[in-house]
C-alpha cells in the first residue's frame, strides 16, 4: 500500500510498505544471491502503482506475479506515532485491486506458479482483504504446494477493525494455521483473538494445529521459540530511543526466516531478528535505509 507517515500534525511523507511487503524488502537485502524473493499482488496502472513497482525492483524483489489493473489504484494507509515509538493506523484501501487475489477473473496459471515456489509467506492481513471464496482457493494453492515439498510460513498479523468479526478472524486464521509449517504469531494478537493465557498457551494450541516451528513475538520480553524439543525464551535487544514500532515484527520475520534459510539454529534465527527489529524500531516508517542495516553476517556480529 502506500504509506503515509506523520512527520508532524500538517506534514505527510509518502512511502511504500504493508507487512508482507516489508518482510519481503529486508528479505530481499538480507538474502542476497542466496534467496530470490518475489512478491505477489494486484496494483492499477496509476503514477503511484508504478512508483510502487518502481520501489520493489529497487529492493531486489520480484514482481512477474503482481498484475497491474487499468484504471485501479493501490490502498493506502495512515500512520501516527506516539511518543514511546507505538503506532496507530487509519486504512483506506476498500478498492484497493489487491482484494481480488484469487478472485474469479485471476488466470490458474497463477495458482499453479505459485505452488512450485519453495516458501509461501502470507499474513493475517493477506488473508483479510480477500473474499471467502478467494481464501478457499488460496488454501488449495498451500495444499498443493506443501505436498510438493514448500514451505509455508503465516504470520498471524491481526487487525480487529479489517474483519467482519472476530470469529470469522479466528476461522479464517485457524484454518491458515493448519496449513502452516513456521508461524509466527504475536501474542497480544492471540491473546485478544484466541485467548491464550501465556505464550506457552498460544505455542500449545499451534503445535496441537500441527505448526511445526513456532516463534512467538512478545514486544519487549522477546519471542518463545519451539520445534521439537526445543522450548527456549530468546530476549529481545534492549533499544536506548525508540522512535516508531513500524515493522518491527516484520523485520524480525525476515532476519529470523533469513538466517533459517541460511542453516542457523531456530535460536540463533530469532537473534538475527531481534538484530534486526532493534535497528529498524530506531528510524521512522516500516523500511529503514538500506545503509541502516546491520551487518549483513547472518550468523556473526550482525546478529
Amino acid at each position: 500500500m502506500i504509506e503515509l507517515t506523520h512527520s508532524d500534525e500538517s506534514t505527510l511523507s509518502i512511502g511504500f510498505a504493508g507487512d508482507t511487503m516489508n518482510t519481503a524488502s529486508y528479505l530481499a537485502r538480507l538474502g542476497g544471491d542466496m534467496l530470490q524473493t518475489d512478491y505477489i499482488s494486484r496494483v492499477g496502472d496509476d503514477r503511484y502503482s508504478l512508483d510502487m513497482l518502481a520501489r520493489m525492483k529497487a529492493e531486489g524483489i520480484g514482481t512477474s506475479l503482481v498484475e497491474k489493473v487499468p484504471g485501479k489504484s493501490p490502498g493506502l494507509y495512515l500512520i501516527r506515532t506516539d511518543e514511546a515509538g507505538e503506532r496507530s493506523f487509519i486504512y483506506h484501501r476498500s478498492t484497493s485491486p489487491a482484494r481480488d487475489l484469487f478472485g474469479p477473473d485471476q488466470s490458474l496459471d497463477v495458482d499453479e506458479t505459485l505452488s512450485y515456489y519453495d516458501v509461501i509467506y502470507l499474513s493475517a492481513v493477506s488473508l483479510q482483504i480477500l473474499t471467502d471464496a478467494a481464501r478457499r482457493r488460496l488454501w488449495k494453492v498451500l495444499d498443493v504446494a506443501r505436498r510438493r515439498g514448500g514451505t509455508v510460513v503465516f504470520d498471524t498479523n491481526y487487525r480487529p477493525a479489517g474483519w467482519d468479526s472476530a470469529e470469522a478472524a479466528r476461522q479464517a486464521i485457524e484454518q491458515t494455521l493448519r496449513r502452516t509449517d513456521i508461524a509466527f504469531p504475536t501474542f497480544d494478537d492471540e491473546r485478544l483473538l484466541f485467548g491464550d493465557s501465556d505464550t506457552g498457551a498460544c505455542v500449545e494450541r499451534l503445535a496441537a494445529w500441527g505448526v511445526d516451528e513456532i516463534v512467538v513475538k512478545n514486544g519487549s520480553e522477546g519471542c518463545l521459540v519451539r520445534r521439537g524439543d526445543l522450548h527456549e525464551t530468546i530476549p529481545a535487544r534492549v533499544v536506548a530511543e525508540v522512535l516508531d514500532t513500524t515493522g518491527a515484527g516484520d523485520s524480525f520475520n525476515a532476519g529470523y526466516l533469513a538466517a533459517r534459510f541460511a542453516g542457523s539454529t531456530p535460536v540463533a534465527a530469532a537473534k538475527c531478528g531481534h538484530a534486526l527489529a532493534a535497528e529498524v524500531i530506531r528510524w521512522p516508517g516500516a523500511v529503514i535505509p538500506s545503509q541502516a542495516m546491520p551487518a549483513p553476517a547472518l550468523n556473526g556480529p550482525g546478529c
